[in-house]
């Protein structure tokens, strides 16, 4: 693009001169100003009026021939370099497109977020932050074109159309997340991806309370309404605002639980029990025991999504289950680790 501009601006500059130098040739043969300009407009661009005053000198004519060489020479080359300026960008968009198709296509296991727009854009900084693969489905061409300035994949598109979400590749993804503030289009595509893959799981976004029942029968694993969380955190400042402080903020820098957490060098840390975990078959008791006391177990996820808060001893653990647990941060990793556990950190202070 760079090269094709400045292609554009040597053309500009060597027509410009060309015109400069034949007007004062003409006049140096001894025609006034206009009647020079006006040859040499006529001559360089072929209008055909005729000459504005005989050329009967060989050296005139030398020169009427390289004025109309250097005219039609330098007016190719800029017409060329715009050219070169559609046509490489044209190229360049077909060329970002291609790969951020191919991109996707080797996604696995990725995040799908339909809507770019202010809690989309949090949810993308967040994804990107924890080195979560996810694409961006927003048919507004203003937002996809921040989406890839910020370096993010992104599908232009409406996601309520089957036919985008399957080119964003839900059918391999793990989880989406609609988040767009139509609250229809949010329950047409959870109808839609739920169809599309039975096992994904999805995240809404609801306006108004009355959506929630609609968004988890057309499939909606978990609900989020952005109107009635701020109601309720506004309350508890209200009620509870020592508390709430102290959660969110203080003189020492802690601004949310995350850092918190870290201030306690604690994590709280989900794992999934592999399907070659020595765990499996193993009660809760007995997880506990070989974290020798590292940890505490604060819940268990069923493979089948149901939860069980503060598990009995006696509950057996499968594959696919995964347990919650709050620990030290140094101490759930090795865990993790050694009975081939896959983890993710739901919070935490610093880096492990």
């Amino acid at each position: 693009m760079v090269g094709s501009l400045r292609r554009v601006i040597i053309g500009a500059c060597l027509f410009a001169l060309t015109l400069v130098v034949a007007t004062v040739g003409y006049m140096i043969a001894g025609w006034s100003f206009v009647d020079s300009a006006y040859m040499v407009v006529i001559t360089i661009f072929g209008v055909g009026y005729g000459e504005v005053r005989p050329i009967t000198t060989t050296a005139l004519r030398v020169f009427t021939i390289f004025v109309i060489i250097g005219g039609a020479f330098s007016a190719a080359y800029i017409v060329g370099g715009f050219i070169q300026l559609v046509t490489e960008g044209e190229i360049n968009r077909a060329l970002i497109a291609r790969r951020v198709s191919k991109g996707i296509e080797r996604m696995e296991q990725h995040v799908i977020i339909c809507g770019f727009g202010r809690i989309g854009q949090i949810l993308a900084k967040q994804m990107s932050d924890t080195e979560q693969t996810f694409v961006i489905i927003d048919i507004d061409p203003e937002l996809t074109a921040k989406a890839e300035t910020m370096g993010y994949m992104i599908r232009t598109g409406n996601a309520t159309d089957e036919s985008v979400l399957i080119s964003a590749g839900i059918e391999k993804a793990k989880v989406l997340a609609t988040v767009l503030s139509d609250d229809a289009a949010n329950v047409f595509i959870t109808l839609t991806a739920r169809g599309l893959n039975s096992s994904i799981s999805i995240v809404a976004r609801g306006e108004y309370p009355s959506t929630e029942k609609k968004l988890r029968l057309a499939g909606a694993d978990h609900v989020v309404l952005p109107a009635t969380i701020g109601a309720m955190r506004m309350a508890h400042l209200v009620t509870q605002p020592a508390a709430t402080e102290f959660l969110d903020s203080s003189n020492d820098g802690r601004s949310d639980l995350n850092e918190l957490l870290g201030q306690l060098h604690v994590q709280l840390d989900e794992m999934e029990i592999a399907a070659d975990s020595p765990l499996i078959g193993k009660t809760i008791g007995d997880v506990e025991v070989r974290g020798k006391g590292a940890f505490i177990l604060v819940a268990l996820r069923r493979v089948d999504g149901e939860i069980i808060t503060s598990p009995a001893p006696s509950i057996y653990v499968r594959s696919g289950d995964t347990i919650i647990a709050i620990g030290h941060r140094g101490d759930i990793p090795k865990f993790a680790k050694q009975f081939a556990l896959k983890r993710q950190i739901l919070y935490r202070g610093a880096s492990t």
